[in-house]
């Protein structure tokens, strides 16, 4: 190989936008999310199980459409999988919401994939009346740690409310069954999948109004080789493809399907 040869392309080399050299280095990304989260995501046989659900189904999608892997990793708790993303450890969040405090660590891709409601659960046959999140003051709730319902609510909640916060929907729902607590925080499509799998179908009011509906963005973490503007941009293009075409109603669809096969 001649000098002239190498000192070329070694001028090529360094030419090269930072942007493409990453791109080459970002074939496979790993990603995280709740893996509690039915039918958006939960484990399948286990601790150890795979990792499926809608969301899966959206996160396979973008995959095959920009032709890369993206590998759905089980890190375990909804907490860990935040602190994961925030530390660089995984690239992408499989699902979350918007937040302020989140952008510190975390760049959004818009459009959200799905839109979900978050609602307050209330023990069946409890007399008192809801009709507004003021109603919720002089009583004492429950919820799951770092969850969020939109920055809006969580800044009410933190000035307003008695929250409790414990590490899994499933611990929450045990202290509104036992009467530990006066109403659970959460999401109403998740909260019907696992209770029905944890034994309180019919336990618990599903209350209205909702307390928020929030958009579930795919979001990449700021300590990932990966995040360039070009990714980005092409992450936001396949997921509005998507919505277009109607592909995210039919996973949710799915999603639920799938759901319903696991609980039998």
């Amino acid at each position: 190989m001649s000098r002239r040869f190498l000192l070329l392309s070694l001028c090529v080399f360094l030419l090269l936008p930072l942007s493409a050299l990453r791109a080459s280095e970002c074939s496979v990304l790993t990603a995280a999310g709740n893996v509690e989260y039915s039918p958006y995501l939960w484990r399948q046989g286990g601790d150890n199980g795979e990792v499926i659900g809608a969301n899966r189904l959206v996160i396979d999608e973008i995959a095959r459409r920009l032709d890369i892997t993206i590998q759905l990793l089980d890190v375990g708790s909804w907490a860990r999988a935040q602190e994961m993303l925030k530390r660089g450890k995984v690239d992408l969040m499989a699902g979350i919401f918007y937040t302020e405090p989140r952008t510190m660590y975390m760049n959004y891709i818009s459009p959200a994939f799905f839109k979900t409601a978050s609602v307050v659960w209330r023990k069946s046959n409890t007399q008192a009346s809801y009709n507004s999140r003021d109603d919720l003051i002089d009583l004492h709730g429950v919820t799951v740690i770092n969850n969020s319902f939109g920055q809006g609510f969580d800044e009410y909640a933190k000035e307003k409310l008695n929250l409790t916060y414990v590490p899994s929907l499933g611990q929450a729902f045990l202290m509104l069954d036992r009467g530990r607590a006066d109403y659970v925080l959460y999401e109403k499509n998740p909260g019907l999948a696992y209770a029905e799998l944890l034994g309180y179908k019919g336990h618990f009011d599903v209350l209205e109004p909702p307390i928020s509906a929030e958009g579930l963005h795919l979001a990449i973490s700021k300590k990932s080789k990966c995040n360039t503007a070009v990714l980005r941009k092409r992450l936001a293009l396949v997921i509005a493809d998507m919505q277009t075409e109607g592909f995210m109603d039919q996973a949710l669809s799915k999603g639920f399907e799938n759901w319903r096969l696991f609980l039998d």
